[in-house]
C-alpha cells in the first residue's frame, strides 16, 4: 500500500525560512505550501487540508497567535496540528495563548524542526485513535 503524500503549510514572512522549510520537507517527500502572511490562514488551510501547519508569530496584519486561534476555532481545520515558531523569548506562553500543539524557538536546528513536525503527526494519530 502506498502511503499518501504528507502536506505541510508554512506561514512565515522570512523568505529564507520558507525556502529552508520547503527544501527540507520536499526532500522528505512532502507537498509544501508556503505563505508570507496569514490573514487568510483559515481559508488557505481549509483549501489545502494539510497534515500539519507551521506558523511564525511575527506576521503582517493578523499575527501568528491570532491566526492559530482562528484555526483552532474553525470546525473544519481545528484538529490539524499547528506549531508556533518564533524568536520571542515568551514562546511557551504565546503557544499556550494561541492553543498551538507545539512550538519551536528560532533560530532552530533542521533536525529539530523535522522531529517537531513528525512529532505533531504522531501526536495527531494518537489523538485520533
Amino acid at each position: 500500500m502506498i502511503e499518501p503524500i504528507k502536506k505541510l503549510v508554512v506561514f512565515d514572512d522570512d523568505e529564507d525560512i520558507l525556502f529552508i522549510c520547503k527544501l527540507l520537507f520536499e526532500d522528505l517527500g512532502w507537498e509544501v505550501h508556503t505563505f508570507t502572511e496569514c490573514t487568510n490562514a483559515v481559508d488557505i488551510v481549509s483549501r489545502i487540508l494539510p497534515d500539519a501547519v507551521i506558523m511564525d508569530n511575527w506576521l503582517p496584519e493578523t499575527g501568528g497567535v491570532i491566526a492559530i486561534q482562528r484555526l483552532k476555532k474553525n470546525s473544519l481545520v481545528r484538529t490539524i496540528p499547528v506549531m508556533l515558531m518564533t524568536a520571542n523569548s515568551e514562546i511557551e506562553k504565546l503557544a499556550s495563548i494561541a492553543s498551538a500543539d507545539a512550538y519551536l524557538k528560532k533560530p532552530f536546528d533542521l533536525d529539530v524542526l523535522e522531529q517537531k513536525v513528525n512529532g505533531l503527526l504522531v501526536k495527531d494519530r494518537l489523538c485520533r485513535s
